[in-house]
C-alpha cells in the first residue's frame, strides 16, 4: 500500500510535495482510474501499473448516433447520470473497497470541456473525501499506457487468441472472437524503450518517440483533421451511420481499393494532413453522380449506389492509413526503436494492423481492441506510472479541465 502522507495544510503545496513522499513497496499498488473526456464514461482498477482488475464503460453512443457526431451537452449529461454507478460497479468488479484504493488517476484533458469538467470534480471530490492522492492524467498519453496491461484479474478473463508479429507465429492481425466485455487479450510483455507511439484517433494524430517513462518527443501531428475525424465525415458523405470509423471499414470490406486513386498528402518531417483527402472524397462522389462542386453532400449518398459506396469506403481507407503507416515506417527507419505501440480508438482498425504489419519489421504491440476506444484503463494505468516515476500529484482542491491540452 502507499503510505499516506497528507497533511492538514490545504493550501495546495502539500499535496503537489506530497508525491515525492509517496513510496510504493512490493505490496499491491491499486490505482482507481476515471475517464470522461468524451461520449463514454468509464472507470477501472489496475493493480502495479499492468494488471487490469475492472473495466467498466458506459457509452452515450446511441444518444448521439441520430444526430451523426458526439452533441457536447448530451455526453456532459449522460456523464452526470451514470458517473457514480460507472465508479461503483468498478470497485465492485475489482472487489474492492475505498481502503484498497492508493490513489485517484482522471482525465483532465485534451477532450470536451463539459465532459472533462464532469470527471475532474468527481475525482476532486473522491479524493478529498477517502482521503486518497490524486493524479492528473493526459488524454493521449493515456491511450499510450493501455499497451502497458499484460495481466488480468480473477473477475476477468484472458483470451488465448492475441497474436501479433514473433507471438504464435502470428500475423499482427488479431482474430475475431466472440464479444465477450469480460476478456481480453493483452501481450505477454511490456513494451521496451526507445519505444515508437503511433496515436491515432477522432481526435489525434501523432507519432511519439519515448526514451522512457514521461521522457518523450513529438514527433508529428496531423495539421487538420485527424485521421478518425476523417472517417467520420467520409461516413456521412456516403451515409454511413456514426460512429464513422466502424462504419467506413465494415463497408470497405466489400469494396474494391484501387477504383479511385486518391490523393495522399505530402507533409513535411512527420506531419500528417487529412482535409485534402476528405475532399478528394467529396469530389469523387460528386462526380460519380454527375453533378457539380455545388451539390450538397448530405444528398449524395440517396443517388449513389452501393457500389460506389463501397469503393469509396475502401479507397479512402486504404490511402488514409497508408498516410500513417508511411510516416511511421520513416520514424522507425530513422529512430530504430526497440518497441512499436499503436495507440487510440483507429488503432481497432483492420486494415491499419495489416499495413503497418507489413511495413515494420517488428512484432507490434496492440492494445485489445476494447481498450483501443476511451476507457478508464488506459488513466488507472497511467497513474499508476505517474506514483512509480515520481510524477507529482494534484491538488485536489484546485485541478481544472484543459480541453485543449496536448502532449
Amino acid at each position: 500500500m502507499l503510505a499516506n502522507t497528507l497533511t492538514e495544510d490545504r493550501s495546495g503545496s502539500a499535496y503537489i510535495k506530497q508525491s515525492n513522499q509517496l513510496l510504493y513497496t512490493l505490496l499491491k499498488m491499486r490505482v482507481l482510474g476515471i475517464e470522461t473526456s468524451c461520449d463514454e464514461t468509464a472507470a477501472a482498477v489496475v493493480e502495479d501499473g499492468h494488471r487490469l482488475l475492472s473495466n467498466i464503460v458506459a457509452s452515450s453512443m446511441d444518444l448521439h448516433a441520430q444526430y451523426g457526431g458526439v452533441v457536447p451537452e448530451i455526453a456532459a449529461r449522460s456523464h452526470i447520470e451514470v458517473i457514480l454507478p460507472v465508479i461503483h460497479e468498478a470497485l465492485q468488479t475489482a472487489s474492492c473497497s475505498w481502503d484498497d484504493i492508493d490513489a485517484i488517476a482522471v482525465t483532465y484533458g485534451a477532450g470536451l470541456g463539459g465532459s472533462l469538467l464532469i470527471g475532474v470534480m468527481t475525482a476532486r471530490t473522491l479524493a478529498i473525501a477517502h482521503d486518497k492522492p490524486l493524479y492528473a492524467c493526459n488524454h493521449v498519453e493515456g491511450h499510450v499506457y493501455a499497451n502497458f496491461l499484460t495481466d488480468i484479474g480473477p473477475t476477468l478473463s484472458r483470451r488465448p487468441e492475441f497474436i501479433s508479429g514473433s507471438r504464435a507465429g502470428g500475423n499482427g492481425i488479431l482474430k475475431p472472437v466472440q464479444n465477450d466485455e469480460s476478456s481480453y487479450m493483452l501481450p505477454e510483455k511490456q513494451p521496451k524503450f526507445p519505444m515508437l507511439a503511433i496515436i491515432v484517433s477522432g481526435g489525434h494524430s501523432q507519432l511519439v518517440l519515448f526514451r522512457n517513462h514521461f521522457d518523450y518527443s513529438l514527433l508529428g501531428r496531423t495539421q487538420d483533421d485527424a485521421i478518425g475525424e476523417a472517417f467520420d465525415k467520409v461516413a456521412k458523405i456516403i451515409g454511413l451511420p456514426y460512429p464513422g470509423g466502424p462504419s467506413v471499414s465494415k463497408l470497405a470490406e466489400t469494396g474494391d481499393p484501387l477504383a479511385y486513386k486518391f490523393p495522399k498528402a505530402k507533409m513535411p518531417g512527420y506531419d500528417f494532413s487529412f482535409s485534402g483527402l476528405k475532399t478528394a472524397v467529396l469530389r469523387q462522389a460528386q462526380a460519380e453522380i454527375g453533378e457539380s462542386y455545388d451539390f450538397p453532400s448530405i444528398k449524395l449518398s440517396e443517388r449513389l449506389s452501393d457500389a460506389q459506396k463501397a469503393n469509396i469506403a475502401a479507397s479512402f481507407q486504404r490511402v488514409a492509413v497508408a498516410t500513417i503507416v508511411d510516416k511511421a515506417k520513416q520514424a522507425f527507419q530513422e529512430f530504430n526503436p526497440t518497441s512499436v505501440v499503436i495507440a487510440g480508438g483507429v488503432a481497432a482498425n483492420a486494415e491499419l494492423r495489416r499495413q503497418l504489419t507489413e511495413a515494420i519489421p517488428l512484432p507490434i504491440d496492440y492494445p485489445d481492441l476494447k481498450l483501443c476506444t476511451d476507457n478508464g484503463a488506459m488513466i488507472a494505468t497511467l497513474g499508476c506510472f505517474q506514483i512509480m516515476h515520481n510524477q507529482p500529484a494534484a491538488d485536489p482542491y484546485k485541478l481544472v479541465p484543459d480541453p485543449n491540452l496536448s502532449m
